[in-house]
């Protein structure tokens, strides 16, 4: 009886072993290379990671337990978004990371997304333009309307003033975001934004998306008439009707009752 159990227990400690090894062979992009070879932009976003980045996020991106998540897998159009909008470093926790004046120039920015592009993949942004040619495609402005409609009002407004989410968070404002952060906001999803990986929105999607906000919301100011207020929806704009309309009809009234 003592044999069969031993030699239960070594089947089972073989079998474990087997399927770590196989699932450490087919899986290598979960886990960092521990002698990565970088390029020169890679090497000088690493000496940028380890003075700045290191304390939260951990050696080699892996993460750091109630500080920081993993690195790895997010890709430089994390780096590009989180870094390149001030949101990181974060000056302490909170439910969201809020945006500020950044912490890095471009040139910096460039390189810690190198780095943490070669330490473990990840979404990239495409080369080229990230927005419509109008020239060639003069539709590409109503359909990236019909898909902001559908896929960012819910949370950004339909007029991207942004607003309040749960637990704290809210989607922000699109007023004044670049292509390339809009871009990477779709890719890699952050905070509570959902991803829009090329299998939900195509590139070329994407692009008409950012052409529509860039010109229809962000270059037209107010598309909707001469006073936006605030974007806030009809709500906004019904209680001002109200208070406008009744102040003028209660003094049409009395400069009507005085008339007569």
């Amino acid at each position: 009886r003592a044999r069969r159990r031993l030699g239960a227990a070594v089947r089972m400690l073989a079998a474990l072993v087997l399927a770590g090894g196989v699932y450490t062979a087919f899986t290598p992009g979960a886990f960092a290379e521990d002698n990565v070879q970088l390029s020169a932009a890679g090497r000088e976003g690493k000496a940028l990671y380890d003075t700045s980045c290191i304390s939260c996020h951990g050696r080699d991106g892996q993460g750091v337990k109630d500080r920081g998540p993993s690195l790895i897998g997010v890709g430089s159009a994390s780096v590009e978004f989180q870094v390149g909008t001030g949101r990181m470093p974060m000056t302490r926790q909170e439910a969201q990371a809020e945006q500020k004046p950044p912490q890095f120039d471009d040139a910096q920015t460039e390189q810690l997304g190198q780095y943490i592009q070669e330490l473990g993949g990840g979404p990239e942004l495409p080369d080229g333009p990230l927005v419509a040619d109008l020239e060639s495609d003069p539709d590409a402005l109503a359909r990236g309307g019909e898909l902001f409609r559908v896929n960012c009002t819910s949370c950004h407004g339909f007029g991207g003033g942004g607003g309040a989410l749960s637990s704290g968070k809210f989607a922000p404002s699109l007023g004044d975001a670049t292509a390339e952060e809009l871009y990477a906001a779709m890719l890699t999803g952050p905070q509570n934004m959902p991803v829009f990986g090329d299998n939900q929105l195509t590139p070329e999607q994407k692009k008409q998306i950012i052409t529509y906000i860039s010109v229809q919301l962000q270059d037209d100011k107010d598309p909707g008439g001469l006073f936006n207020l605030g974007r806030y929806g009809p709500s906004t704009e019904g209680m001002a009707i109200f208070l406008i309309g009744i102040t003028l009809l209660v003094f049409t009234s009395l400069w009507i009752a005085g008339k007569s």
